[in-house]
């Protein structure tokens, strides 16, 4: 039969009379809300808006509790599905509530406020506003390193979900118009205490930080520090993509980052967050393989090299005369041998007289300092510090 059961029935009365309860209880704050006198929020810190509506807030008699009846308010609409607005005309919903109960409550170093700031968070990735999600991923994050626990493993705790929710914001979907979004996950998760709770209690995030670097080739100058860490923690979680980085970059074992990469294809298919990367990280891939074989060969055979890359022969020679055509391969092509030819990377004398002189500067003070502590020795009025060479 097409009638709902009894309980689903049941159910819904109770949550509808939660609603009602939860809304009687703030009813003056949301009367407040919809007064034209007060401008709606736009982007940004929204300090006028605040301003605004503590004042009228305070004038219309807004008490504590009508404010933390408006968190319980938002609370429940959350839990019912009404996330926030999809579009300017719609009613406010609980993105817009917990934002508004953020910039009145009582206690902004309180719980219910970090607990507003998770929902609205949360609130902005089911309704896909990938900038505020952004804007509000970063205002926590400074919530959480700035805010004092009594307990530092919460403190913890509160970090390993801001991780695992930064892959919502940074890696899903395609959408977000945000131009430097990977690089700045790779920021985050660089960083000590962050790279800390990694090692401590999400070691399998590894992967998400290996695939970003992958697919970022201006983030190049991290791949020592994550070879470092991969190594590190290679006895906790080992995974296809951190082995390819292993094998290729530590053991420099090709035949072994072929395989690697196989297995890779198939993990990033099945991967909620990277599988839409699948295309940039192999492509990527194959270009360190190459770039890493063509740092220890000078001449290269194109058969064998489309065997380490694991493309056709024909592919594989369109593809590296697209590399030498971008300027990205100092290289010619041996139509006739089938052999690619690495040009000289010689660094210029310029760079090698850069490359040469530039620790003398240190060189010189610490030179300097051990003169005047031998100077002090044998004549103490030298001695600029006053204690006798001491």
């Amino acid at each position: 039969t097409d009638a709902a059961p009894a309980e689903m029935i049941n159910r819904r009365k109770e949550v509808v009379a939660q609603i009602k309860e939860a809304k009687a209880e703030c009813k003056p704050l949301l009367t407040l809300l919809e007064d034209p006198a007060l401008s709606k929020p736009g982007k940004g810190d929204n300090k006028g808006y605040r301003d605004t509506l503590v004042m009228m807030a305070e004038k219309n008699n807004i008490t504590p509790e009508m404010v933390e009846g408006l968190y319980k308010y938002a609370k429940t609409l959350f839990e019912c599905g009404n996330y926030g607005q999809v579009d300017a005309g719609a009613p406010l919903g609980a993105a817009e509530f917990l934002s508004v109960y953020r910039m009145i409550c009582k206690d902004p170093s309180g719980q219910n406020a970090l607990s507003a700031q998770w929902g609205k968070l949360a609130a902005e990735i089911l309704l896909e506003k990938w900038d505020e999600a952004i804007d509000d991923f970063k205002k926590l994050r400074e919530v959480i390193d700035t805010r004092h626990f009594a307990n530092p493993l919460l403190q913890l705790e509160q970090r390993t979900w801001l991780i695992h929710w930064g892959l919502f914001v940074y890696f899903k979907p395609e959408l977000s118009t945000h131009p430097n979004g990977r690089s700045e996950l790779i920021d985050l998760l660089f960083s000590e205490r962050y790279l800390q709770t990694i090692q401590t209690n999400c070691p399998h995030m590894l992967r998400y930080l290996t695939a970003a670097v992958m697919t970022n080739q201006s983030r190049r100058n991290v791949l020592k520090d994550l070879v470092r860490i991969i190594q590190q923690e290679r006895s906790v979680y080992v995974d296809p993509i951190t082995e390819f980085v292993e094998c290729l970059l530590v053991n420099f074992d090709f035949d072994g980052a072929q395989e690697k990469l196989k297995q890779c294809d198939k993990l990033l298919d099945g991967d909620y967050f990277l599988g839409s990367l699948k295309d940039d990280f192999v492509s990527n891939a194959r270009l360190f393989i190459f770039e890493t074989y063509c740092r220890i060969h000078q001449c290269i055979d194109i058969k064998m090299l489309a065997d380490k890359l694991n493309m056709k022969e024909d592919e594989a020679e369109v593809w590296i005369v697209n590399l030498v055509r971008n300027a990205r391969l100092d290289a010619k092509i041996d139509s006739e041998k089938r052999h690619v030819i690495m040009g000289a990377t010689k660094p210029s004398v310029h760079q090698q007289i850069i490359n040469k002189t530039k620790p003398l500067c240190f060189r010189s003070y610490v030179l300097a300092g051990n003169f005047q502590k031998q100077r002090a020795k044998y004549d103490p009025s030298q001695d600029p510090t006053g204690d006798g060479g001491v």
